[in-house]
């Protein structure tokens, strides 16, 4: 178009150089990826010779850099004092005429086409941003709803202005960028009106664990800003990339956001503010399904395009309902990861005090001094080694960042700054608790460990950890198969990077007790309840359809994460094996559970899924598990039966998964029961007819062999899954299944305690032992020491 501007339709990848990443992309989408469906807004750029003209201009590059080149970036009232000035020169300095004049001409073009009153956002694009070696996002300004020309020129000032910002100045220097080589081009871009519907951000993988098979999206009502900075904890949805390719349902987990607030237009002057969200409209996730399967498409379209993971920004707009894209970069820090080493964080305590909880970023674990900072004002609070606690952050805050040992936050969800900059950092942050500066004292010492799945923790007082590192590239040959056990599903992931032959025991129960926490004969029977457990069922439900519902979705969306971190690996779900006293202290689950003297051997497993009294209960999990496997297509998912006393109670379980749509065989089930008591061990050949294997529940079957009470501490030191007698109980099943060619594994505590049960299990034949995650790789590599 001109040498200092450039519509967006006319840009390519090829032009970085001229108008950075950002406006270099959306030209690339909206050149090469309309065809397929991405929309994204047009507009134009300004470009690198615009700058670099307006920065010659006045000698204004001249004084800049004599400022800079004696600025010492770690004193950061010397850096904000320094930054200030600059910003004030450049909005003051007036643009070149043939400048002002490429710019004016283009925006009437806009205005010809749109009106008069068309609305532009107007961002910044840094010529070196977005590139494999470094992350310029967030650093620049980005203006909304910018109307009129005197409007955007000012405000493409601003986005030059904002190349000086004092984490934009910290950023270049800690990386070692030259700041004259870094040019920036300012975007103006006709606005989607996000305002009256929703919008967020979206990676191609998961941004923890760096786990490549998904779509994260986050989101919340309004303009896009809220999310992007963590002023709102937003949804948080995950889609399968392999369901969304065949056509399948593929929302493997929805987390609902608080969305208290929004942005949106203002009509004051202003151009933006802030307003409440509606209670009913909180309570509700702000896209749909088919809404979030088409902006996962558009994601995965443009992740095919690029050939990488890739940080997308969304908006819907309110008034058409299209969904458009309005950004799309390099992910820049999981997809950079080495997956030939792993690294791992323990704390050596396990009962420590918990302050507050938030969402997990990263997977490290940090220790230091709380320094509870309220404003960018007082950043020079903050020492290195400290815990920086606050509201929430924006780009002004990096320099101060950098310092600290972990990051704490009110406000925010996985993608929200702090979030972003921590996990480029590399330090662990806990975001969205909400009064964490209120809970925690200033100068207090904390922990802050991001170690322990999808839910960060902030522990009172510095507490001893450990950090394993493993180089996991070459694993030896082994003669048995080592799978893991998994309970948690915000932990699939990231487990799933370890060496592994898939999951040899997922538990339901961590699923129920710790996502639901509802007795599910209570949401049955919602109806019936008093008033007080009702609103509190509401409360816990919300954004689902109903109570059972809810109830189904949360354990499908737990089961298909677990499926989906290991597929096609086989995943073997343990159906629901609490006790009557784990039952009753779920909501409302005194009402249903009786009081059993004990219920280790009481009503648990499968003498439940055959009772009238909880079999409408157990049919919940047969739904649930039929989603996962036949609407999902994780058919990799393995159904387990646990605590099966008697042959006749075996089969009228394997009959009532029949009724439910759960036939050994169909689609390729497998039904496996849990040997765990010693008649199962005894009658094995009965009952392996009516399943395709044995998992071995050594737990319960030393307790039930040896007659002692594991949870009880007079008889704990007799606990020993070595005792002859247990052997010879683990010898019968592994043989019975041997003979009769059928899976047999291991899914007790035992091999991962006592590396010489594993070598003995080996000898006998088993055919997988499942470990804790945790000890996977040190007893891999034991066992082949002695194949050696």
């Amino acid at each position: 178009m001109s040498q200092y501007v450039i519509w967006f339709s006319e840009l390519r990848m090829t032009d970085v150089g001229e108008v950075g990443g950002k406006n270099a992309s959306l030209g690339e989408m909206i050149s090469q990826l309309t065809e397929a469906g991405v929309r994204v807004p047009n507009g134009f750029a300004t470009t690198a010779t615009a700058f670099r003209e307006f920065m010659h201009h006045e000698n204004l590059d001249r004084r800049i850099q004599d400022l800079l080149t004696q600025l010492d970036t770690d004193d950061v009232t010397a850096l904000a004092t320094a930054g200030a000035t600059i910003r004030e020169w450049i909005t003051e300095t007036p643009f070149p005429e043939k400048l002002h004049r490429a710019i004016a001409d283009a925006f009437q073009q806009m205005q010809d086409e749109h009106g008069t009153q068309v609305a532009v956002a107007v961002r910044s694009s840094a010529t070196a941003e977005d590139l494999p070696d470094a992350s310029f996002a967030g650093q620049q300004e980005t203006f909304l709803n910018v109307r009129g020309l005197d409007d955007v020129l000012h405000t493409v000032k601003e986005v030059f202005a904002s190349l000086y910002n004092d984490r934009a100045i910290s950023y270049r220097v800690h990386r070692q960028f030259e700041h004259s080589e870094v040019a920036l081009s300012a975007g103006i871009q006709r606005m989607v009106r996000s305002d009256l519907g929703a919008s967020g951000v979206t990676f191609t993988l998961d941004t923890e664990s760096g786990f490549r098979d998904v779509v994260f999206i986050t989101g919340a009502y309004g303009l896009g800003e809220t999310v992007v900075q963590g002023a709102v904890n937003p949804d948080e949805i995950y889609v399968y990339k392999p369901a969304l390719a065949a056509g399948r349902h593929a929302i493997l987990s929805r987390t609902l956001g608080t969305k208290p607030i929004k942005m949106v237009y203002a009509e004051d002057g202003e151009r933006v503010r802030i307003v409440d969200v509606d209670p009913a409209e909180r309570s509700r996730f702000c896209l749909t399904d088919p809404q979030l399967h088409e902006l996962a498409r558009h994601a995965v379209t443009i992740e095919k395009h690029y050939r990488r993971p890739m940080d997308i920004e969304w908006a819907l707009d309110g008034e058409d309902q299209h969904i458009y894209i309005v950004q799309a970069r390099p992910e820049t820090v999981e997809s950079r990861n080495n997956a030939q080493s792993m690294e791992r964080y323990r704390l050596k305590t396990r009962d420590a005090k918990v302050i507050i909880t938030g969402r997990a970023i990263g997977q490290r674990i940090g220790a230091g001094r709380a320094r509870i900072v309220h404003s960018v004002d007082e950043m020079a609070h903050v020492q290195p080694g400290d815990v920086l606690v606050t509201d929430m952050t924006d780009p002004n805050w990096e320099p101060v960042m950098k310092r600290a040992a972990a990051i704490v936050t009110n406000r925010g969800g996985r993608t929200c700054h702090a979030a972003i900059i921590a996990r480029e950092l590399g330090i662990p942050a806990v975001v969205g608790c909400g009064d964490a500066t209120e809970q925690i004292g200033d100068g207090d010492d904390v922990t802050v460990s991001c170690a322990e799945g999808d839910t960060g923790k902030i522990y009172n007082g510095k507490l001893e950890f450990d950090v394993f590192k493993t180089d996991i590239s070459t694993m030896p040959e082994i003669p048995v198969k080592i799978a893991m056990n998994v309970g948690n599903p915000g932990r699939a992931f990231a487990f799933a990077s370890i060496p592994n032959a898939g999951v040899g025991l997922a538990r339901l129960e961590f699923i129920i007790s710790g996502t639901i926490g509802i007795h599910p004969k209570a949401l049955i029977e919602f109806d019936q309840q008093t008033g007080e457990v009702q609103r509190a069922i509401e409360d816990k439900i919300a954004g689902y359809d109903d109570p059972v519902s809810f109830y189904v979705e949360k354990l499908a969306e737990g089961i298909a994460t677990i499926g989906a971190a290991f597929a096609p690996k086989p995943v073997i779900v343990r159906m629901s094996d609490f006790k009557s006293n784990e039952y009753a202290s779920l909501l409302a689950g005194d009402r249903y559970e009786p009081q059993e003297e004990n219920p280790m051997i009481g009503f648990r497993g499968a003498s439940r899924y055959v009772s009238e009294s909880f079999r409408e209960c157990f049919e919940l999990e047969c739904k649930a598990l039929k989603k996962v496997r036949d609407d999902m297509g994780l058919t990799n998912v393995q159904i387990m039966v646990p605590f099966a006393r008697t042959v006749k109670e075996a089969a009228k379980v394997i009959d009532l998964l029949a009724e439910n749509g759960l036939r050994r065989g169909d689609n390729d089930l497998k039904i496996m029961m849990m040997c765990e008591i010693p008649s199962n061990a005894v009658l094995a050949e009965e009952f392996l007819e009516h399943f395709d294997g044995f998992s071995i529940g050594s737990n319960d079957l030393t307790q039930l062999t040896l007659g002692l009470d594991r949870d009880s501490g007079l008889v704990a030191s007799a606990f020993d899954e070595r005792d002859a007698a247990v052997k010879k109980m683990l010898h019968m099943a592994i043989q019975a299944c041997r003979a009769k060619g059928k899976y047999v594994g291991i899914c007790g505590q035992g091999p991962s305690d006592y590396p010489d049960l594993a070598e003995w299990l080996v000898e006998e034949g088993i055919g997988s032992l499942s470990l804790n995650p945790d000890t996977v790789v040190d007893t891999w590599l034991h066992l082949a020491s002695k194949v050696e």
